[in-house]
């Protein structure tokens, strides 16, 4: 089997960003919703019917290192954000809008946008949750050893 390592900096934050999401038990696909450029009708329908989250549309036959063919932010099934460069980027956009138009996280995701806002952001960290308290400690354990 082929050892399969990428040095691209975008697609490692993409898969920690699905990683941070199934650390904490919620489903990263509530997240970042991704298609095939040959599904058009059903990605749409979808996009459609999501409240808050990042698509991605890859052509097919391409691995997750190759860009994609659109990145985009959906709000309220609108797509408001298209054509960016990278998921990772993607969901700083969504980060920035939940924040200027003060919006509520959405509760499938609740502990991941709350690892987001309290522990990279550094906002309002006086307060965690048990499971982004656990995810601190853990983060700075070595730190401190």
């Amino acid at each position: 089997m082929n050892n399969m390592r990428t040095d691209d900096i975008e697609v490692k934050r993409e898969c920690i960003t699905k990683s941070l999401c199934v650390y904490l038990n919620e489903d990263p696909s509530s997240l970042i919703l991704e298609f095939m450029d040959t599904d058009g009708a059903s990605a749409q329908e979808a996009i459609q019917k999501a409240v808050m989250g990042i698509y991605v549309i890859r052509y097919e036959g391409t691995s997750i290192e190759d860009s994609p063919a659109d990145v985009g932010v959906v709000l309220e099934g609108e797509k408001v954000l298209q054509d960016l460069c990278s998921v990772p980027y993607a969901t700083a956009m969504l980060l920035g809008l939940i924040y200027g138009l003060n919006l509520s996280y959405p509760p499938e995701l609740r502990y991941t946008f709350e690892a987001f806002q309290k522990l990279f952001l550094e906002l309002d960290t006086n307060k965690l949750t048990n499971k982004v308290q656990a995810l601190k400690t853990k983060l700075f354990s070595d730190v401190f050893e």
